[in-house]
């Protein structure tokens, strides 16, 4: 069984300004995210990440430009000598259209534990957001709720690992 860290995107790994971030150009890691994920890891924790990308949906990018994003993420993780387990993203928002993967419903958090072996007693979904805990909550996992944008570090010792 894996020790699996779930990481909301936007406000947790990348700055979020507010609106959508979709352009590498404007895709910039929160401070100590890097340090944090290391320390982590050096713990034997594993990461999957779990974001809601609605603006496909609401047709204001696609999904080349969510992958542009995540090669460019996944790039400066390698750099830093962390390795991301796979990425997970509902395209849907409910402005257009239901769906059960949808944070804060828990279709990705669930297809992830079964496709990885996630031990859900020690998994963590670290969100900034109240509709991430109840992901969390959904899937049977932990949540952690942090200040959006704010430094994972301040955080490791809630982490517990």
């Amino acid at each position: 069984m894996r020790k699996v860290i779930f990481l909301d995107r936007d406000g947790v790994i990348n700055f979020e300004p507010g609106d959508y971030t979709y352009q590498v150009e404007k895709f910039t890691i929160v401070d100590g995210l890097l340090e944090a994920l290391k320390t982590l890891q050096s713990k034997g924790c594993q990461f999957i990440i779990i974001t809601n990308q609605g603006g496909i949906s609401k047709g204001i990018y696609n999904h080349a430009d969510v992958d542009s994003v995540h090669q460019y993420m996944i790039k400066k993780m390698n750099e830093a000598g962390i390795t991301i387990l796979d990425i997970y993203y509902c395209p849907h928002h409910d402005v257009n259209e239901k769906c059960i993967c949808r944070k804060p419903d828990s279709l990705m958090l669930e297809k992830a534990i079964a496709r990885y072996g996630v031990d859900k007693s020690s998994a963590l979904f670290i969100g900034d957001s109240p509709r991430d805990m109840d992901a969390a909550q959904k899937a049977g996992i932990k949540g952690l709720e942090i200040v959006k944008n704010d430094n994972l570090n301040n955080y490791i010792n809630q982490i517990g690992y």
